[in-house]
């Protein structure tokens, strides 16, 4: 393991830290409620998280049966899902093998996250499903990132991507956005008191926009390439041309000349002159 991956693993577990306790715990739960909303709309066989921020179930409203885990925190929480571990740049997945995927908080936490959303890409089938949960640096979370960043305390020492850059990446490799979940308007206070007194802007957030919302769910699709057929053209008008009206003296005498009788001549046995009998 690379310095550079032991690095973001302490990241990861810091993030996990930080998700048991507030405000973590509060946006969880709100992820939590977005993505129970999304995922009864999304159907197939195979359904796969990537990543753990808690013990937390994220998968309980989906109507996909196969559902299992890739534990990249090497955390191992509590779960009921078959769980493997694994890198998230380095799915130990089949190609075109999984219906629907989960990132919670990935991209912002690894050093890789092109190659991440290349390999999301490769295990998905064909018009596969894509949750991706993050942070907006264009809120009151960002604020707080800017202020905390070189501190180096979870989760303000994280990537905080925007959804306008986010979607660029989704283009390039072929995902159609389909709809995004804005949420979380409130400072990241660690008091429960002053969360719980804030609450009212998670009412007055939605009606303002959305826009400086700390918390956004993408949901794409992955977009399938086909070939468009071409349509013959039909026509029902006769064209002069094609009845061979080119040329009509050399067709007319051929035409005659197959037309015409050929002459019969009768020779008599004894008639060497070749005189025809009328």
């Amino acid at each position: 393991m690379t310095a550079q991956n032991v690095n973001m693993r302490n990241m990861r577990l810091g993030i996990h830290e930080w998700f048991g306790r507030t405000p973590g715990k509060i946006m969880l739960d709100f992820e939590i409620q977005h993505i129970s909303q999304r995922l009864p709309e999304m159907f197939g066989y195979e359904l796969l998280q990537v990543g753990q921020l808690s013990s937390a179930d994220m998968l309980a409203s989906s109507l996909i049966l196969r559902r299992s885990i890739i534990d990249i925190d090497t955390t191992m929480c509590a779960t009921s899902y078959p769980t493997m571990r694994g890198h998230a740049d380095a799915l130990p997945i089949a190609s075109d093998s999984i219906d629907v995927v989960i990132l919670p908080h990935v991209l912002e936490f690894e050093s890789r996250p092109h190659q991440t959303l290349r390999e999301v890409q490769r295990v998905l089938v064909p018009e596969g499903n894509l949750l991706i949960c993050g942070f907006n640096p264009w809120s009151m979370l960002g604020v707080w990132r800017s202020v905390l960043n070189r501190s180096g305390t979870f989760p303000w020492c994280g990537e905080f991507f925007g959804l306008s850059r986010v979607r660029d990446w989704l283009a390039l490799l072929s995902f159609d956005v389909v709809a995004v979940d804005n949420f979380f308007f409130r400072p990241p206070f660690a008091s429960d008191h002053l969360m719980e007194r804030l609450s009212n802007l998670e009412h007055i957030g939605p009606k303002a926009g959305g826009m400086l919302a700390g918390l956004y769910l993408i949901s794409a699709r992955k977009r399938v390439s086909t070939l468009t057929p071409i349509k013959p053209r039909w026509t029902t008008q006769r064209r002069l041309a094609s009845v061979g009206l080119a040329n009509p003296s050399v067709r007319t005498s051929a035409s005659k000349q197959r037309r015409s009788r050929p002459e019969l001549t009768l020779v008599h046995a004894g008639d060497t002159s070749g005189r025809s009998d009328s």
